[in-house]
């Protein structure tokens, strides 16, 4: 089905996205100075390309036809491990915010020390969140939806993709930007 392969394919990008705050991170913790700027970078991208349009389309399209069809099952997989895990991704992106204005203001150990933490926090949750969501909650929705709720999901998706024209393409090049600075350490 288009919608989730489109959405794996997603999942590439933000892997690709969190070996390039690993490799910061790792420059970072070498004794580079904490690329405030780029880090600014990186806050965007992850609210943007990954929260508000990859996460949007899982939660509003996704999400919300399995729990509505498949029941308890997939309302506990979904409530209590995929949003947890959003949401988790976002404290860690928030206090990411808060440490690097900090440090922009005052250059100080600690707020480095919650920068590295927060960034490499997030890469790693994020890591493992789309391992789960390649490996267990794509596979689960093509089993368990009927034929006709993954139609439905995929006109919701498309509607969705419309809606955000050109976003996709803007963070995409802002990936490319902080991947040619900062080779990816993947996985």
């Amino acid at each position: 089905m288009y919608a989730l392969e489109s959405m794996e394919h997603e999942h590439e990008q933000i892997r690709q996205f969190a070996g390039v705050v690993r490799r910061m991170c790792c420059e970072i913790l070498e004794g580079a100075p904490v690329p405030v700027d780029d880090l600014e970078q990186v806050i965007h991208f992850v609210r943007v390309y990954a929260d508000q349009y990859h996460h949007g389309k899982e939660e509003k399209c996704l999400f919300e036809e399995m729990t509505a069809q498949l029941g308890s099952v997939a309302v506990n997989l979904i409530q209590h491990g995929m949003l947890v895990e959003h949401d988790l991704g976002r404290l860690h992106i928030f206090e990411l915010e808060n440490a690097r204005k900090r440090y922009a203001e005052e250059p100080n150990t600690l707020d480095k020390l919650r920068i590295v933490t927060e960034a490499s926090g997030y890469a790693e949750l994020m890591q493992r969140h789309l391992e789960k969501e390649n490996q267990v909650l794509f596979p689960f929705a093509l089993r368990q939806l009927p034929q006709q709720s993954l139609e439905k999901v995929q006109a919701a998706i498309e509607r969705f993709e419309e809606q955000s024209s050109d976003l996709p393409r803007q963070e995409l090049e802002r990936l490319h930007r902080l991947a040619q600075k900062y080779p990816p350490i993947c996985k």
